[in-house]
């Protein structure tokens, strides 16, 4: 009899028991904090769900007193997550400390990297600007600047305005990687990753910045949805779970608009690539379709490199 081949059947496999996931998961940071001969943990909190996520975790397997929230914004990061972030390590008990990195991106330019940067804009301004010339990018180019800029770019006419807005957001992740080694370092603390399986799987992190580089990555093996799943059991408050997720980089954009997909959709296609689905079984699921069953592997491709060294 021919396995059944349908949204059904992915959804049933992406179903996690999150209570036994969350306990696997703390057992995991205490076990690599004994390896490390570490005193806690330290991580960056952004305001998001996999960081919330993740430092809840954190809170349950080292003990709040041990776990070290790191905020680090920039001038482009939104009052709101800054917000959602400080609640949420005040409702976990847990130390907090607020780094703001924009006087460091000035002093190495970073904000004339691009003509956003150079404009002195209100952030609902700066928020729009950036959506309109996503927009303009995507239309006149048929990519997103994020997927187009997965490899190297030459020859295209967009490059010089592509390669300026590709150094000024991935600089922001990879100086706070930085700081938060820093901060590890000087408190003896294990430095703890928030990336989920499905960013990694299509590239939408920065390399060697502080989506990847870290002592451990405990939700990397779950997908944004069960992450979600996680978050709902681990008590991580609505507002963070319902908000369009964002890697807070660049201001107004989502992680949906720089994938060009949804992650619902996106989620079911990766699973049934990992079941080692043809693309043309993925896009005949009605709720992942030809579209994302492409981009998923065009994604997938494309940011092979970054997933292995050399």
């Amino acid at each position: 009899m021919r396995e059944r081949r349908d949204g059904e059947r992915l959804r049933a496999l992406l179903r996690i028991d999150a209570a036994a996931v969350a306990r696997s998961i703390e057992d995991a940071v205490r076990r690599r904090m004994e390896e490390l001969e570490r005193d806690g943990v330290v991580l960056g909190l952004s305001g998001g769900l996999d960081s919330a996520v993740a430092a809840a975790l954190c809170a349950a397997a080292a003990g709040p007193e041990k776990t070290l929230a790191l905020l680090l914004p920039d001038r482009d990061s939104a009052r709101a997550h800054i917000d959602d972030a400080l609640a949420w390590a005040r409702a976990l008990r847990i130390r907090t400390r607020v780094v703001p990195i924009g006087p460091i991106l000035r002093k190495i330019g970073a904000y004339r990297l691009t003509f956003m940067g150079r404009l002195p804009l209100p952030m609902p301004l700066r928020e729009a600007v950036a959506r309109r010339a996503h927009a303009y990018f995507e239309r006149k180019t048929g990519d997103t600047p994020f997927a187009a800029a997965l490899r190297g770019s030459r020859g295209g006419a967009f490059d010089g305005t592509l390669r300026g807005a590709t150094a000024y957001y991935r600089v922001k992740h990879r100086l706070r990687a930085g700081l938060i080694y820093l901060h590890a370092e000087i408190e003896n603390l294990l430095v703890v990753g928030a990336a989920n399986r499905t960013e990694y799987r299509v590239g939408l992190f920065v390399k060697h910045g502080c989506d990847d580089a870290a002592d451990i990555m405990p939700i990397l093996g779950l997908y944004k949805t069960q992450v979600r799943a996680l978050a709902r059991r681990l008590g991580v408050p609505a507002p963070i779970i319902e908000k369009a997720p964002s890697p807070d980089l660049v201001p107004g954009i989502t992680d949906e608009g720089a994938l060009g997909v949804r992650y619902e959709a996106l989620d079911l296609a990766l699973c049934a690539m990992d079941e080692g689905w043809s693309e043309e079984e993925i896009a005949a699921v009605p709720e992942v379709g030809a579209h994302t069953a492409r981009r998923a592997r065009e994604l997938t491709e494309r940011s092979a490199h970054m997933r292995r060294a050399g």
